[in-house]
C-alpha cells in the first residue's frame, strides 16, 4: 500500500507502539494502516464415510488440502464455510463442530476451522482441479509436506472426534 484509501496522499513508515506501519502524514487525515490479519475459513468436509481433500487449481499435482475461503462482508464464519463448500464442492455442508482457531503469521491470516458434514452430488467449482476421498485411516497418516496448518487442523480434529466417540460409548 503506498497512497492513503482516505485522502490519496503518499503514506510513510512509521513506528507506532514499536511496530512499523504506514500512516498517512496528511494533516487534516491521520491513517493508519494497521494491517490486520485476514480471516479465512476452512471446512474439513466428511461427504459419506470418507474425508474430502481438494488439490486447488494452481497447486502442483500431489498437493491436497482442507476447503478454504475468505471471510467475506456481512457473513458469519459458519455461512462462509458453508458458502465455500457448495462453490467449490457443490455440495451442501453443515457444520459439525468448531475445530480451532490458527494463525498463518506468513500471509497475515486467521484461520476459523470447522468440522463439515457435506451432502449432495461432487461438482468442482473453478478453483478446484481435483479431489481425493480419503479413510479416516488414511487421513490420519497422510503426509501434508509444507502445509503445517492443514496437518495440524486434520490433527486436533482426529483427535476431537476419537475423544467424542469414545465419550459417547456405553460404560460397562
Amino acid at each position: 500500500m503506498k497512497y492513503c484509501p482516505e485522502c490519496s496522499a503518499r503514506l510513510e513508515d512509521k513506528s507506532i507502539g514499536g511496530v512499523e506501519r504506514k500512516v498517512c502524514l496528511a494533516p487534516d487525515c491521520g491513517f493508519v494502516h494497521w494491517d490486520n490479519p485476514v480471516p479465512v475459513v476452512a471446512a474439513l468436509v466428511q461427504h459419506g464415510e470418507n474425508i474430502i481433500l481438494a488439490r486447488n487449481a494452481r497447486w502442483p499435482a500431489g498437493r491436497y488440502s482442507l476447503i478454504t475461503g475468505y471471510l467475506e462482508r456481512d457473513e458469519t464464519p459458519v455461512q462462509a464455510v458453508q458458502r465455500e463448500v457448495q462453490e467449490e464442492l457443490g455440495l451442501a455442508g453443515v457444520v459439525s463442530g468448531f475445530i480451532g482457531c490458527y494463525s498463518l503469521l506468513s500471509a497475515n491470516q486467521i484461520i476459523l476451522a470447522m468440522g463439515v458434514t457435506a451432502t449432495g452430488e461432487l461438482r468442482l467449482g473453478e478453483e478446484i482441479a481435483e479431489t481425493i476421498l480419503v479413510s479416516r485411516e488414511e487421513l490420519a497418516h497422510r503426509p501434508f509436506g509444507d502445509l503445517i496448518i492443514t496437518a495440524t487442523i486434520v490433527r486436533d480434529w482426529l483427535n476431537m472426534t476419537t475423544t467424542a466417540s469414545a465419550a459417547q460409548l456405553p460404560r460397562t
